[in-house]
């Protein structure tokens, strides 16, 4: 790589990083730089997300090629979850969309891009930027003239402004899945992660807060417009919601649920009825419902929808009228692979399982894993004493029950990847060899 090579950031992201025998490690999710009060932010490292969905740091002096579409690294990653220390800045999730003034006192602009360039000493210093001019009154509008200026043309980029938007950081991670994107937000600084809630609309931040820790969702929600976050809670899972719901102080809870219109709320409510280590606290109420003269195809055309979950479309829940949780009388499922294999005018009761097992509202944690384990199943169904479906318990809901809370940050699976790695890669060269 030769000295004067210039990247722009937001091209950066979502770029495959290879080790030098073509392996992939990960993808840049952000670049930290340090900013210097009297001299040019110099870049250090990468952010990198490495399978797992864990975010580490890659040196700049492991890095040995930037082209386009790739990065190639010397192969040697430290797989430690990334922790931003104090002095470092991320561009992208902290330096696009900042507001600066211009050094000649020609006004305000907003950043949207910053390059990095590498020096003949082999450092990476923030060279350049690109901003917009700001006008009209709206602050984070997509307006204005845009330029390329020295980073020594701005001032006060080491000061953080009291406002800044999202835009160009949410366009940087717009292909992220929610999980995904919940990680990134996850590791933001708390007035930037609720910047960033702000600017998503309420589905896209709905998805994102039912993938964040439990105390990261408590301070975003109460860190919204009161009625926004009631607008996001509608969006949620019902189950989610109630969780969500549980960690409040119950007069902020209420409050949000008055504010909820009507028919999102009941669920929640009928939710929170339950304790919170039984299937009637675990169970969603929006499964798959179909009466038993209803097609092969419509159960199709129902689990092909892309925004349910794997394991809610696992199976189809077949009940008497009316068909919204609780139902009529409960009839069986009709799983999946087996309405696949059926003609699709077939009514689902010609293919219907009613022999299932299913849970009370009651059952326990442990219950409820056992017959899942035993069964081989990715959702059971709960029912109360007249047989009518409650809702569903599924795979995903128990595994964040029982796994500890900080799950997401165990190094278990690094640990074992770390040794793992290494060994792989002594194995192919081997191969080479012979």
């Amino acid at each position: 790589m030769s000295a004067g090579t210039r990247v722009f950031v937001a091209r950066l992201a979502g770029t495959v990083v290879f080790d030098p025998i073509g392996d992939q490690v990960g993808r840049v999710r952000d670049v930290v730089v340090l900013l210097r009060a009297k001299a040019a932010p110099r870049a250090v490292g990468l952010v990198v997300e490495v399978p797992g969905r864990r975010r580490v740091f890659l040196p700049l002096t492991r890095v040995t090629s930037i082209d386009a579409g790739q990065v190639i690294s010397t192969g040697l990653v430290n797989l430690r979850r990334f922790e931003q220390r104090a002095m470092e800045s991320l561009v992208l999730g902290e330096l696009l969309d900042r507001r600066v003034q211009l050094a000649d006192g020609s006004g305000e602009v907003t950043i949207e891009d910053v390059s990095i360039a590498q020096q003949r000493t082999g450092d990476w210093l923030v060279d350049q930027l690109f901003v917009r001019r700001r006008t009209g009154s709206a602050p984070f509008r997509r307006r204005g003239s845009t330029m390329t200026v020295p980073v020594d043309a701005v001032q006060d980029l080491t000061t953080r402004s009291a406002e800044q938007g999202a835009v160009r950081l949410l366009e940087a991670y717009e292909d992220l899945r929610a999980a995904d994107l919940a990680d990134v937000v996850r590791d933001l600084g708390s007035a930037r992660r609720l910047e960033v809630a702000e600017a998503l609309d309420d589905e896209r931040l709905a998805d994102v807060l039912e993938e964040l820790p439990e105390d990261a969702q408590v301070a975003i929600l109460t860190g919204l417009d009161v009625d926004r976050a009631a607008d996001v809670l509608e969006v949620m899972e019902p189950d989610d919601a109630a969780d969500l719901l549980n960690a409040l102080p119950d007069e902020q809870a209420a409050r949000l649920l008055n504010l909820m219109e009507p028919e999102e709320a009941a669920d929640v409510r009928r939710l929170l009825e339950y304790a919170e280590d039984t299937a009637g606290g675990l169970m969603t109420t929006e499964p798959v419902i179909l009466g038993a003269d209803d097609t092969i195809a419509t159960a199709l055309a129902q689990i092909r929808r892309s925004e349910l979950p794997p394991a809610l479309a696992s199976m189809v829940f077949v009940v008497r009228p009316p068909l919204e949780t609780p139902t009529g009388r409960f009839l069986g499922v009709a799983h999946f692979q087996r309405l696949l294999r059926e003609p699709p005018h077939a009514a689902v009761a010609s293919v219907l399982d009613a022999e299932t097992e299913w849970l009370t509202h009651d059952a326990s944690v442990g219950q409820v894993t056992r017959l899942l384990a035993a069964y081989d199943l990715l959702a059971l169904p709960v029912l109360d004493a007249q047989r009518r479906l409650l809702g569903v318990v599924t795979v995903d809901d128990v595994l964040d029950h029982i796994l500890p809370d900080d799950w997401r940050d165990s190094d278990d699976q690094e640990t074992v990847r770390a040794h793992a790695v290494p060994a792989r890669q002594a194995a192919r060269r081997e191969a080479s060899r012979g």
